[in-house]
């Protein structure tokens, strides 16, 4: 039977807002900043708007600590199925928010040669040092921090599915599209250019488990329980 008590209500609360979160920087602050063009375009937009590229560096502060939050209370409430699975799925979330974290500072470092870049009449030599900064920041935050997620998303989601604390069908949903995120961004490890298509099934995918763990709680009567129960029964 499904329960929505403390612990279902913090885990819906989790996936929510790591999606609102990183839809925030992605869909909206990034894009405004950092959109295609020349690197003087974007040092000069990124110099006129320096409020902007702070809130954007803040909300990716809080994607990475509500990567944390989602990945500890997936911990807790699938350790019973298997301990060390869940553990090891979440030292690959810590791993995916401290990538996040850190290349945020590439950022940060970003602004300050913009501002200066602006300041100083347009230096090439200062282009050249904000290019490598913004491809760090981008291989490192989006790539790299994408590889890390696909292995932690792929044991968590294959434990919701075996516990049966949700619905198969929606873990199941995370699963198997976790998976072209991660041709995905081998793809761009190596250097291609991955398709949009491999990133779009998975998007909606925390948002509609939040609102499902929120509205309707969580099964309780996971499978190592009812087996346990078996057992005794039969003693």
């Amino acid at each position: 039977m499904s329960t929505v008590n403390k612990t279902s209500r913090v885990l819906g609360v989790a996936f929510l807002l790591q999606f609102f979160t990183s839809f925030s920087s992605g869909v909206f602050l990034k894009p405004a900043l950092i959109a295609p063009g020349s690197i003087s375009e974007i040092m000069i937009k990124i110099a006129d708007n320096p409020s902007l590229i702070r809130a954007y560096i803040l909300v990716d502060m809080l994607t990475a600590l509500g990567i944390i939050f989602l990945g500890v209370m997936l911990f807790l409430t699938l350790r019973k199925r298997n301990e060390t699975i869940a553990l090891v799925a979440l030292g690959f979330y810590i791993l995916e928010a401290a990538l996040l974290a850190g290349s945020r500072l590439e950022t940060f470092s970003l602004l300050g040669m913009s501002q200066a870049y602006v300041a100083t009449g347009q230096p090439a030599l200062l282009e050249t040092m904000a290019s490598v900064a913004l491809k760090s920041m981008d291989f490192v935050g989006s790539t790299l921090h994408m590889l890390a997620f696909c292995p932690g998303g792929i044991l968590f989601y294959y434990l919701l599915y075996k516990s049966g604390v949700v619905p198969r069908a929606l873990s199941l949903w995370g699963l198997i599209t976790v998976l072209p995120l991660l041709i995905g961004t081998l793809l761009v490890v190596l250097g291609y250019e991955a398709p949009v298509f491999l990133y779009v099934l998975y998007m909606p995918f925390e948002l509609v488990i939040g609102v499902w763990i929120l509205v309707k709680g969580i099964n309780e009567a996971s499978e190592p329980r009812q087996q346990s129960a078996i057992a005794y029964a039969s003693a």
